[in-house]
């Protein structure tokens, strides 16, 4: 054998030498990561937290089913978008994107203190309002707490408390509305924090001004009553409640809104909270530093300053919320009576199998089985094109449900 065939076996052998005991050692390693894994646990409040599931989205729909033309009515987001003006505003501030956001928020919250009358020290920002629920709980639970919330409603209340080893106590809705009486009878000395959704979220269904004035009377003062609010924008009933009369006449009360829903700025998650000086300087303590970043900041100023889009929004949703609403009617199917940009609505089939069908035609709905209902599904309304295709894809498929 030659010499050169001679080293370049050697070499081989070495290779497949060292290629062994890096798989051992891989090996090793994995082992030892499955010894560490096994005792290294999550804290044991955190056992019962089920992950939020969203919304299916777009691009996974049309990886998985390879569909097109798809129509998203499951996760309440606004069909006609945010206004020319904050897409205006958002590139007029793309050069600055290597600073830090103004950590206090200052421009924004200035503006929301002048459109809602209230002092900038009253107003606290967030990423969205699901991180201001979260800083509730962070701010004022201890384990063994409680906090009271209606059923069914936002899960995001409930994830408050578990993280922080509180326990949630639900109490069951009456017409799909909160069950204000009964949320009252369920306080304990334990009780913390008590979370109304309004319009509750999914049923759409509404509190008026006078049944939570009278609650706000009984709820003693050691409790938090937090108010979210998320799609007031949309409401068209006069008798809705003016929730910041309840901030100035000093009650214990959070409210929560957002810029996602009615401002369309859902992707950039940025929403507010409205309280006293005391309370907003208790969540201040929690509050992460740069938690709302500066182009969700710029693209919320611009949206409020836009009310024109905002109104125009609010007509559209109202236009599709009759529409559906009718013809829902027509089609015999018992819907609740909605204030929100979303409706529930009871389709007697089982809504997962309703929920396969329909995404196969490129129609994505939320399913009621996740709230306790598993013969309802929620749907938010789209454009006039949008509802109508439901409709008609809706309608088309329960007629061949047996067939």
């Amino acid at each position: 054998m030659s010499i050169e065939k001679e080293g370049f076996f050697q070499s081989l052998v070495e290779a497949k030498i060292w290629a062994i005991f890096k798989l051992s050692t891989t090996l090793d390693i994995r082992k030892g990561s499955e010894t560490m894994a096994k005792d290294f646990k999550k804290r044991a409040c955190l056992e019962p937290i089920v992950p939020y599931v969203p919304g299916k989205p777009i691009e996974e729909v049309e990886r998985e089913l390879g569909v097109s033309n798809i129509i998203k009515m499951a996760s309440n987001e606004n069909p006609l978008g945010p206004s020319t003006k904050v897409m205006d505003a958002i590139k007029g501030y793309l050069q600055k994107l290597s600073l830090y956001p103004d950590g206090n928020a200052y421009y924004l919250k200035q503006a929301l203190a002048e459109h809602l009358g209230v002092t900038d020290k009253n107003i606290i920002c967030g990423n969205g309002a699901d991180e201001l629920i979260t800083f509730s709980g962070m701010a004022y639970l201890n384990p063994g707490d409680e906090i009271i919330i209606s059923h069914p409603t936002f899960s995001e209340y409930e994830f408050a408390a578990r993280v922080m080893d509180a326990t949630p106590v639900r109490v069951p809705s009456v017409d799909f509305c909160h069950d204000l009486p009964a949320m009252l009878a369920a306080i304990t000395e334990r009780t913390k924090i008590i979370y109304v959704c309004n319009p509750n979220n999914p049923t759409g269904a509404m509190l008026t001004h006078a049944e939570l004035a009278d609650f706000m009377k009984q709820v003693p003062p050691h409790i938090l009553v937090v108010m979210d609010e998320a799609y007031y924008e949309y409401v068209t009933d006069l008798a809705y409640a003016r929730s910041i009369e309840f901030l100035k006449e000093g009650y214990n009360v959070l409210i929560f809104r957002t810029f996602s829903k009615i401002y369309g700025l859902a992707g950039l998650r940025v929403g507010y909270g409205l309280a006293s000086e005391e309370i907003i300087a208790d969540i201040n303590t929690v509050r992460e530093p740069f938690n709302v970043n500066a182009v969700a900041q710029v693209a919320a100023l611009a949206a409020l300053k836009d009310q024109e889009h905002m109104k125009a929004v609010q007509a559209a949703n109202t236009q599709g919320r009759d529409y559906l609403a009718k013809e829902f009617e027509r089609m015999g199917l018992s819907y609740v009576p909605t204030q929100a940009n979303f409706i529930f609505v009871e389709v007697g089939v089982d809504s997962k199998a309703l929920f396969q069908k329909l995404l196969q035609q490129g129609v994505i709905v939320r399913t009621g089985d996740i709230f306790g209902y598993p013969q309802h599904i929620r749907v938010s309304f789209g454009t006039e094109e949008q509802n109508k295709r439901f409709i008609s894809t809706l309608e088309e498929t329960l007629k061949q449900w047996d067939s």
